[in-house]
């Protein structure tokens, strides 16, 4: 996972212990012994593609420095119901109170690999490829964009700091696509592709007269875009965005988009079912080591 994710996903992992712990989990401190090992399994219930083992594996570190950790399948795998995905030996304590922050990420990761990966698979054969939002958990950008890249899309813009999308307010305050555009292009740097935001075929003739690298169709019917893509005749990228779909995005696909991008893919995605179960506990750390 190193150099997939940013360097402050310690600062998250740390914030979510605080907010679940606080100062201490009253109920394993006072049932648990601090002497007492145990070895835990990683269950799947459903169908799903996995995202997110080595960032359960940190929250566990991160409570017991020692505990050994074992990936069972390997990150971005296409799993069924009953999978053991991962296993892991510690301290009891530890794999206890960070039980529920482990499962948090690693369902939440994996439903988003899940409906990234289902995306892709309905568009297989054609051109398009699927792209992520900013709709994201505010704090977890990273990590739900990693999970996009682990499905098998690719990321849109990660903020406002690294990509120019003209969205129709700007070009209310700016007055026109023309000049909005040209306000960019005097301030950012020029190694920056300009995408302009458009909702019919004459904004995407205005963004084509004005240059621009990325046209994006914005909550265009079907037929709409299909006359866009061959408005636009490979004069600049065609991203289709708003309200995509499994039942459409096959569709909007076949029009010839160069890409789709779709906030469903981290806005409101189902958790994968998976959970933490104690297998054995001993008072004898030797007795509980993971296989090799």
């Amino acid at each position: 996972m190193a150099g997939e994710l940013s360097l402050g996903l310690n600062e998250i992992i740390e914030r979510a212990l605080q907010e679940d712990i606080g100062t201490g989990d009253l109920t394993t401190l006072s049932v648990v012994p601090a002497n007492i090992f145990a070895r835990c399994v990683f269950l799947v219930k459903e169908e799903g593609v996995v995202a997110g083992l080595p960032v359960a594996a940190r929250v566990l570190k991160r409570l017991d420095p020692e505990v050994e950790f074992r990936h069972r399948v390997k990150e971005g795998a296409r799993v069924a119901a009953g999978t053991v995905l991962a296993e892991a030996v510690g301290r009891a304590r530890a794999i206890l109170s960070g039980e529920r922050v482990a499962l948090n990420f690693l369902r939440h990761l994996s439903g988003i690999a899940t409906r990234t990966a289902r995306m892709v698979d309905l568009i297989k054969g054609l051109r398009a490829v699927v792209v992520d939002t900013r709709k994201t958990t505010p704090g977890l950008r990273a990590l739900e964009k990693y999970a996009v890249r682990v499905g098998g899309g690719k990321n849109h813009r990660f903020g406002l700091y690294d990509g120019v999308l003209i969205k129709d307010n700007h070009i209310r305050i700016a007055g026109s696509v023309k000049e909005a555009v040209r306000l960019v292009r005097e301030s950012a740097p020029h190694t920056l592709r300009v995408e302009v935001e458009t909702g019919s075929l004459a904004e995407v003739e205005e963004a084509l007269a004005a240059g621009v690298d990325i046209i994006m169709l914005d909550n265009m019917p079907v037929a709409m875009m299909r006359e866009a893509v061959r408005l636009v005749a490979g004069r600049a990228l065609v991203e289709a965005s708003g309200r995509i779909t499994e039942e459409n995005i096959r569709a909007v696909a076949a029009t010839g988009v160069d890409l789709i991008s779709a906030g469903a893919l981290t806005h409101s995605v189902s958790a994968l079912d998976i959970s933490l179960e104690i297998t054995e506990s001993s008072v004898d750390r030797g007795l509980l080591t993971l296989d090799r």
